[in-house]
């Protein structure tokens, strides 16, 4: 299993790259960032120098969207950072949450991303493809790679991860719904003709390492309102007929408006209708053992990579110990 760090990038954007550095050196292989270009900053501008700092790690966006940036913009600033560092890049994507959001737009739709991840890996490979009935190729890329892995929760969502997408992101370390994702995307791939096992499985969620639960609870609650904003959308196109697992739906019951400028950071008010039990799930909390034993499940359901989502007041301690005891006992 790899391991990734997922971090936002608030001020000081060296301490972002320090961090990532830090990761590297722990055995991480992946380093990742939010994208929401009014709430943080300007995350390419960081990976430029996450690369320059280190040697081997892999960057990218968890996630980045089909309407923030052109999508010429996108496909020229993955090629461009591959030619400078090589290809260690990956775009993740998906509809689009806080980066609209924020600004008022909405989530973009499926259609729309399907056309974007196609238009971003073949011009940041240097193929040809039809931009708007015009074709486009970016003259300089030579050899270009970009994998590009999508975030989904819905059936629809998990469908064109199946027939499309080099990777698969999925923001809960619950292992049934894990599992339950999982097949739906093989599935896909298997109904496309894909081999199902090219595609890459991601799970990524917070880990907070200590003894007070309680305490991890707190700091972490947020991610529980994070995905309801997902779940929300989800419900609002399937229902609660069972098309979606209740497992993921049914939490979100007493959830009301949620406020953006908290968004994904310890103590959001926003977030007191999360209970303690989905937080338990989607979460990775407490010692060691217990990261461990999650960890095992979620390779045993098909996980290629845990991403770590770092936002809390735990970061660097919690670092050091999967450096120090998750890393070694599961990579590889």
């Amino acid at each position: 299993m790899d391991f990734g760090l997922v971090l936002q990038t608030d001020p000081p954007a060296w301490t972002v790259v320090d961090r990532m550095r830090r990761a590297e050196s722990l055995g991480f292989t992946h380093g990742w960032t939010f994208d929401s270009c009014v709430l943080w900053q300007e995350p390419f501008v960081i990976h430029s120098q996450i690369l320059g700092a280190t040697e081997r790690l892999v960057v990218g966006p968890m996630v980045t969207n089909p309407r923030t940036r052109d999508w010429t913009v996108t496909a020229s600033l993955f090629a461009t950072l591959n030619d400078m560092f090589g290809p260690r890049t990956v775009c993740g994507i998906g509809r689009g949450d806080s980066a609209l959001r924020v600004t008022g737009g909405k989530p973009t739709t499926l259609g729309a991303l399907e056309q974007a991840m196609r238009v971003i890996k073949e011009l940041a490979e240097g193929r040809e493809v039809l931009v708007g009935g015009t074709a486009v190729r970016l003259p300089w890329v030579r050899g270009g790679d970009l994998p590009v892995w999508m975030g989904a929760y819905g059936p629809k969502a998990l469908e064109l991860v199946g027939r499309q997408a080099d990777g698969f992101i999925l923001q809960l370390a619950d292992p049934y719904l894990t599992r339950w994702m999982v097949e739906h995307v093989r599935q896909a791939a298997r109904e496309a003709g894909r081999d199902p096992g090219s595609i890459t499985i991601c799970v990524a969620a917070p880990a907070y390492v200590g003894e007070d639960r309680a305490h991890a609870r707190e700091q972490c609650r947020w991610f529980g309102g994070m995905v309801g904003n997902h779940v929300a959308d989800l419900v609002t196109r399937y229902g609660t007929s069972g098309t979606v697992p209740t497992a993921l739906t049914d939490y979100i019951r007493d959830r009301q408006d949620y406020d953006y400028a908290h968004h994904g950071r310890a103590g959001n008010s926003s977030t007191d209708f999360v209970p303690d039990e989905i937080v338990d799930r989607f979460c990775l909390l407490g010692p060691v053992a217990d990261h461990l034993a999650r960890l095992h499940e979620l390779r045993e359901a098909g996980v290629d990579q845990f991403a770590l989502y770092a936002m809390h007041d735990a970061v660097d301690d919690t670092l050091e110990a999967y450096g120090a005891h998750v890393v070694p006992a599961l990579a590889g």
